[in-house]
């Protein structure tokens, strides 16, 4: 009889049991003098002294503003040395920080700010050509319980100069109250369909999901970790900018938002060891012309993660970009995030077709969609996660809680997964992605791999559109390789007798992009939804 699918990671390291603040003080007595925080597009650069004096003087200055243990205070900026501050002097007055996408516009910003109850807002000047206080003061009348703005280019020195009356004693008093278990943070995750739900996580959810992660990675206090992935996502926050506190570390911001060349300029400037991105951004880097002529040699690490991970770019990544042990990642905001994640160590077939095996101190299993029975190894149905990462709940939601943790403490993903016989875990896609075309399941993502293995092919995403005879049909959006013809005929002849035949895209579209999130995660329900305009204009066939 065949294994199941479950697994449980190890017990070693132990567990952090303790506050972001407390571990902040241990790396600034151990790391004083060590780089902590280099932002170059603001020319701004941290020792570990600094940053806990810097965090001190904004933890005061919430104080001063009567800012309490729970109150929630949100941070709408894109990536900067501010958010980080913020991030950290939040944690160490037991404030809730509530990440505020920097895409969010009007519609978003109300919702968000009303349903966590957010009472004071630092905010920048604005993203991308949105006005900031524009759009909050359209927001304003139904903000709930907000109190106070505070845009950081005008008022952080405000904020921090407001804590020099604080004396030493209060902010001691403050974080001596605070507890491992206690809520510090809550992420906005971005559905589909509806309003975000608010993944609330603790000190004890994110700092261990950063330590054992950097344990993967072999970090220590000689790494320098370059994040353009944004701090608003626990990719940033907590995969980089806490992963480099409990070790030492020290986190590189080459800027407000991910710019491929930059970058990886900045990478090699700072002798980075470490780059972090989801696959979309590691295809730009690749793309980049000075990659050529930059040195690199520091690197040796990094994640991919946020999106399946083509085997050729993982490939590339590896090759041009010396990060000879970057390793591949799951998870999901509700688990603080990663689940499992592959080692510097693993075969490479395991490592570009694979998410690796699970984490210390986490349990998985895959189970029947339907039944939620536990699946012999090798059956795809839905990943479930159990541990100290699974969140403490959706922010004032208990019936999505409920309907997300189940009673024995499981977090369901919604993702179709596999476990193999050694425990290496495979994503097959969405459960809700799963295209079912005349009784035939099929898996989008096995189709989108096979199309990226064409030569003209840099990206492939597949969706299910309706189909009057089938129920579904399979449709495939491409994205030719730079200076690359590339025809309908091509891609129907690239898989004719390769794959069975009802896995073959009816309907193609050739495209320069798609539909992003400010993460770089395709929206696949944007493609669902271009697809009805799309095959509108078209003549059915058949």
């Amino acid at each position: 009889m065949s294994a199941l699918s479950h697994a449980l990671g190890p017990r070693t390291p132990a567990l952090i049991e303790d506050t972001i603040g407390r571990v902040l003080a241990r790396a600034a007595r151990a790391h004083a003098e060590r780089e902590a925080l280099v932002v170059p597009h603001q020319r701004y650069r941290a020792t570990y002294a600094d940053l806990w004096t810097e965090s001190t003087r904004a933890a005061k200055g919430l104080l001063a503003l009567g800012v309490n243990a729970g109150d929630r205070v949100g941070i709408w900026a894109p990536n900067r040395y501010e958010w980080v501050v913020t991030q950290l002097a939040t944690a160490r007055v037991g404030a809730i920080l509530v990440n505020v996408s920097p895409a969010y516009r009007a519609e978003e910003l109300r919702y968000v700010l009303a349903q966590s109850g957010v009472r004071l807002l630092l905010l920048a000047r604005g993203f991308r050509g949105a006005d900031y206080g524009e759009i909050l003061r359209e927001t304003m009348p139904g903000c709930g319980k907000l109190r106070q703005a505070l845009v950081l280019d005008e008022g952080w020195d405000w904020l921090i100069r407001s804590g020099d009356g604080v004396g030493d004693a209060a902010l001691e008093t403050r974080e001596g109250s605070l507890r491992a278990g206690d809520a510090i943070n809550i992420q906005y995750t971005s559905g589909t369909t509806g309003f975000p739900k608010g993944a609330t996580l603790s000190h004890r959810n994110i700092l261990n999901n950063a330590w054992l992660t950097g344990e993967r990675l072999r970090y220590d206090e000689r790494d320098r970790i370059c994040v353009p992935v944004p701090f608003y996502h626990c990719f940033g926050m907590v995969l980089a900018n806490l992963a480099a506190l409990t070790r030492g570390a020290c986190i590189v911001v080459p800027g407000e938002a991910f710019d491929p060349a930059i970058t990886i300029r900045t990478a090699s400037e700072e002798r980075c060891t470490s780059l972090y991105g989801v696959p979309t951004m590691f295809v730009a880097i690749l793309e980049q012309p000075i990659v050529a002529g930059l040195d690199l040699s520091s690197l040796r690490t990094g994640i991919m993660a946020g999106a399946p991970c083509p085997p050729d770019v993982l490939r590339r990544v590896r090759e041009t970009l010396h990060m000879t042990e970057v390793t591949v990642g799951y998870g999901m905001t509700e688990t603080s995030p990663l689940s499992t994640q592959t080692s510097p160590d693993d075969p490479p077939e395991l490592q570009v077709t694979t998410v690796g095996t699970v984490l210390p101190h986490v349990e998985v299993k895959i189970v029947s969609p339907s039944s939620g029975a536990t699946l012999a190894r090798g059956e795809p149905g839905e990943l479930c996660t159990r541990g100290y990462g699974v969140m403490l709940g959706y922010w004032n939601d208990p019936i999505a809680t409920r309907a997300a943790i189940d009673s024995e403490g499981w977090m369901h993903s919604g993702d179709l997964a596999s476990m193999d016989e050694t425990g290496y875990v495979r994503i097959e896609g969405r459960i809700k992605d799963m295209i079912i075309r005349g009784g035939e399941n099929i898996s989008p993502r096995e189709i989108e791999e096979f199309l990226r293995r064409h030569p003209a092919v840099e990206e492939a995403y597949v969706v299910g559109v309706p189909s009057a005879r089938y129920g579904e049909e399979v449709m495939a959006w491409v994205k030719p390789r730079a200076g690359t013809p590339l025809a309908e005929a091509d891609l129907v002849a690239h898989c004719r007798g390769k794959i069975a035949g009802y896995k073959i895209p009816r309907h193609w579209s050739v495209v320069e992009a798609f539909p992003m999130t400010v993460t770089g995660k395709v929206q696949k329900f944007r493609l669902r939804e271009m697809a009805d305009s799309y095959l509108s204009l078209r003549t059915p066939k058949g």
